[in-house]
């Protein structure tokens, strides 16, 4: 069953680039690295919480970072 969940965020990886391939075309090397760079660490994200579920994600880092604040709120 995880290996149906990795193909598809893998499909969907590849949707998403042949989607932005035509901006990617006519943009820099520095937008080329940085759409590349983000898509990369999005998809090893994906990927991790799919092996592993119980792993916290990136919403629970953000609540727990901003835990301290809320009394100030």
């Amino acid at each position: 069953m995880k290996v149906l969940g990795i193909l598809g965020i893998i499909v969907i990886l590849l949707f998403i680039f042949l989607i932005q391939r035509p901006g990617l075309k006519r943009s820099g090397k520095r937008e080329k690295i940085a759409f590349f760079s983000i898509m990369m660490v999005n998809g090893v994200l994906a990927v991790l919480l799919v092996i592993f579920p119980e792993m916290p994600g990136p919403g629970q880092m953000i609540d727990f970072i901003y835990k301290p604040f809320k009394p100030f709120w």
